[in-house]
């Protein structure tokens, strides 16, 4: 246990924050002896994962916990399907890896996204026309109220866009575990059908791609658009893609030719990048935070030493430019603190 600890390398914005205790955890029983430590001490608790979907506009006066749960396993299911199950703390990029090593498919559209296993049923974290839902089995989860383990299937884990339970009535309530996929050994459903995949696959000369060739088209065009994060801080997508309705959406499209949106029954998402780099954000720095100049839905910490608080701010002042140009009011994917 740790006390008055920086939490600057646990956080991919690398900005400085300290929290009032800290411990890391590689078991069960450890994260266990941590929670009788914060009941007896009344703190409050934020769990740790890559800290790629966390802002610190202060210091967190509480217990910070390192998930380090480590092991992935594979079982057979049938001939097609094999059941691979990671614990939380496994880095979600090296599990992709691990999956397709063995030609396990389902999580190539998903290759480099920042955190942990962990964080992923949260977030439903999705790209490139796959989410998480789509391959989710269950997972394992922690009852902070009671310390028993419980098991969460699609159904209960009330996946949306960006969502789950563990963002709403459960936020707070449980710690995931580990997480259980269903993906195929053969017959894979090969997804490249967003544009930036088929041209990518075209600049590589693949016509029939692998599940490892889709692997790479999205490696490349993250790569391409993306700032690292060890190299400058960012949390990757800062905003949501707004939803609007298709009357809103027709409204605007009267105004703004050019608009972009992506219908879905009466509604329609709306690119967030676009809405923003109309705002005149793209490329655009306030002392030591920026909007990314390839990609304005990222926000980044320009210098190294922008605080938590100014790169909040600047994400008010693009949120209220848009809600200004478009009156449409965007929404922070990432946990602020």
């Amino acid at each position: 246990m740790h006390e008055n600890f920086s939490l600057k390398p646990y956080n991919t914005f690398g900005v400085e924050a300290k929290a009032k205790y800290f411990v890391e955890v590689h078991s069960i029983e450890e994260l266990k002896d941590a929670l009788k430590f914060s009941n007896m001490n009344t703190l409050p608790l934020l769990f740790l994962g890559g800290g790629s979907n966390i802002l610190f506009t202060k210091d967190f006066d509480g217990l910070a916990i390192k998930l380090s749960l480590k092991g992935i396993a594979v079982q057979v299911l049938n001939k097609n399907e094999f059941l691979v199950t990671a614990k939380a703390g496994e880095n979600w990029h090296e599990f992709v890896l691990f999956c397709l090593n063995k030609n396990l498919g389902g999580l190539e559209n998903l290759s480099l996204i920042p955190g942990n296993v962990g964080t992923s049923p949260m977030q439903n974290i999705g790209a490139y026309g796959t989410e998480i839902k789509d391959i989710f089995v269950d997972c394992k989860v922690l009852n902070l109220e009671t310390l028993e383990i419980e098991t969460f299937d699609v159904k209960k884990c009330r996946f949306g866009y960006r969502d789950s339970i563990f963002k709403q009535e459960g936020k707070g309530k449980y710690v995931i575990l580990e997480v259980s996929f269903r993906l195929t050994i053969q017959n894979h459903n090969i997804k490249t059908e967003y544009g930036a995949i088929k041209s990518e696959l075209e600049n590589l000369g693949i016509e029939n791609p692998t599940i490892q060739d889709v692997s790479k088209a999205v490696i490349n065009i993250r790569q391409s658009k993306l700032p690292d994060p060890k190299v400058t801080g960012n949390a990757g997508s800062f905003f949501k893609n707004p939803t609007i309705p298709l009357t809103q959406f027709e409204e605007l499209k009267q105004k703004f030719e050019n608009i972009q949106g992506y219908p879905n029954g009466e509604f329609v998402k709306v690119p967030a990048g676009w809405l923003i780099e109309q705002c005149g954000w793209k490329g655009k720095q306030i002392g030591n935070v920026a909007s990314h100049q390839l990609q304005s839905l990222v926000i980044i910490n320009a210098t190294g030493n922008a605080t938590g608080q100014e790169i909040f701010d600047f994400s008010t002042e693009i949120i209220n430019s848009v809600k200004e140009k478009f009156s449409i009011e965007l929404e922070r994917e990432v946990n602020i603190i």
